[in-house]
């Protein structure tokens, strides 16, 4: 596009009566006045901002959710997160509670730039069953503007409206037959055929978060985005972590974890890991350190606790594990309940753990790092007393575990599923979740 023919383009944004005859010769920006100019500008921002949908539902597989989200978010989208139920907050898969940013019946006129529907069941099916959603969907296809989904909604919702008729998509690998039937299945980590965009379950959620973000904004974006959240390089492999110092973590009957979240708390790390550990049946306390259950995380996900920290703290619990994000990392460290806590365990000799901001900025000031190899999100390893090993994902020192950031997580979580349930049950997960080749 030529340079007139842009500022054509946007100024008619500013001023639609405007047609190219009544337009200068050689129209140039700097013929405005200063206040056309600051009203052009912020037209041509606004007009140059990304819309996104996610909708949720009872029943939604939050790690699929909540990463597409936080991923888009940190690509710049104005990501709407809406409730196909009667409220605002819905019940997702494994305990985790959502509160939606509005209704879908808010969002029926509204454009979107693309559309993402998130999988687990019966949420997929509740989404096919929405009116609303579909409608919109269709429409998002017919003007011929992106949409996507993951898991169990490329089968259930895409395929069952018939929008996959002709196009190559993929999905969880138990819905594959009924895939198959609607599309032209592949089994591929993402699936891009023209605006429609697919892939197969939790384990391969970032990776489909990422190409969303390359659809959307270019393949520049994609890598920067891509880049901080440490993901690894080869989907499917095994995952791997090192460990020194190896004990045994023992407990009694079911494992109790604790999970505090705060503002300002990285939540793909808070959901992955409440994820996976539910998943393995152990029981997931997640406590708030704020004064109130929900808080508003990192990239502006609202989470729901299902205690208060102060309530938590009556009882003993088997492993305490810290997602990062800076502003959750500081408002740990900041509480002195949480902080005995942890001091707690390390002096019975029960395991604690803590991934991307958190080892540097809780565990190592108040001196739970003392005398272990740890690692930490790559720019915070400098905090580190003992960096020596920090270039590993996951770190293990005997009843110490620490990991590096979002795209470590899942092998953070599984590495404590492990010590906690043995490797073949942490493999098997892994398996289940499409992380690891079966």
């Amino acid at each position: 596009m030529n340079s007139l023919a842009f500022q054509f383009r946007n100024i008619t944004r500013v001023y639609p009566f405007v047609t190219p005859t009544q337009l200068p010769k050689h129209f140039h920006f700097s013929s405005l006045t200063p206040s056309k100019q600051r009203f052009y500008s912020f037209s041509v921002m606004a007009s140059a901002t990304k819309k996104v949908l996610v909708p949720v539902a009872n029943g939604t597989e939050p790690l699929e959710a909540v990463i597409t989200i936080d991923v888009l978010r940190r690509a710049g989208a104005d990501v709407t997160v809406a409730s196909v139920e009667k409220q605002l907050q819905v019940d997702a898969c494994h305990g985790v509670k959502i509160v939606a940013d509005a209704l879908i019946s808010d969002c029926a006129d509204t454009v979107f730039d693309l559309i993402s529907l998130p999988g687990g069941m019966p949420g997929a099916a509740t989404l096919k069953d929405n009116k609303t959603l579909e409608t919109i969907v269709k429409k998002q296809d017919s003007e011929g503007r992106l949409y996507a989904a993951i898991c169990a909604a490329p089968a259930v919702a895409l395929g069952s409206w018939g929008l996959l008729k002709g196009k190559k998509a993929t999905c969880y690998p138990s819905f594959m037959e009924q895939l198959s039937s609607t599309a032209n299945a592949t089994e591929s980590i993402v699936e891009k055929d023209e605006k429609v965009v697919t892939s197969r379950g939790p384990g391969t959620a970032m990776e489909y978060a990422v190409a969303l973000v390359e659809q959307l904004f270019g393949k520049e974006k994609a890598d920067e985005v891509s880049g901080p959240l440490v993901m690894r390089p080869n989907h499917g492999d095994e995952y791997v972590f090192k460990e020194l110092n190896p004990v045994n973590w023992t407990f009694n009957g079911s494992p109790q974890i604790l999970v505090p979240i705060a503002n300002g708390t990285e939540e793909m790390e808070a959901v992955i890991i409440i994820d996976v550990l539910r998943r393995a049946k152990a029981k997931v306390v997640v406590a708030s350190v704020e004064d109130k259950l929900e808080i508003l995380a990192s990239r502006k996900v609202k989470l729901v606790a299902d205690v208060l920290l102060e309530e938590a703290t009556t009882s003993a619990f088997d492993f305490v594990v810290l997602p990062g994000g800076l502003g959750g990392a500081q408002a740990f460290a900041n509480s002195e309940k949480l902080v005995n806590l942890l001091k707690k365990q390390r002096e019975s000799n029960k395991p604690y753990g803590a991934i991307c901001a958190s080892p540097a900025l809780v565990l190592e000031p108040h001196g739970l790092l003392k005398g272990k190899k740890a690692t930490a999100f790559p720019a915070m390893c400098n905090k580190l007393s003992d960096p020596s090993e920090a270039e590993n994902r996951v770190v293990l020192d005997g009843y110490l575990i620490t990991s590096r950031g979002p795209g470590t997580t899942m092998e953070f979580a599984l590495a404590i599923t492990e010590k906690l349930f043995g490797r073949k049950t942490a493999l098997d997960l892994a398996k289940t979740m499409v992380f690891v080749r079966q």
